[in-house]
């Protein structure tokens, strides 16, 4: 999926730059904004490639099983309620 996405935005920046060439002059902020909008774009597209929704997944080596971890409410005796990080197999 990341290099398919990769490859788009290759094959979108190779287009923009020969079919719509611009003399290089600073009218009224245009290159800054397109350089802070690229930015922006940029950092948004690459933190939802780097999302992950079910937390960490690894293989158990000694029982060859699925585990994760889980986010799990408690209360403790003295009626706090906590938030604990537990690893479960199935």
């Amino acid at each position: 999926m990341k290099n398919l996405i990769a490859l788009a935005a290759v094959a979108a920046l190779t287009a923009t730059v020969t079919f719509a060439p611009q003399p290089a002059l600073a009218d009224n902020g245009r290159i800054a904004a397109g350089v802070i909008g690229g930015l922006a774009v940029g950092a948004v597209v690459g933190s939802q490639i780097n999302r992950n929704h079910d937390g960490p997944r690894y293989r158990n080596r000694a029982y060859a099983r699925d585990c994760y971890i889980e986010r799990r409410d408690y209360e403790d005796r003295y009626g706090r309620l906590h938030v604990r990080k537990v690893r479960v197999c199935n």
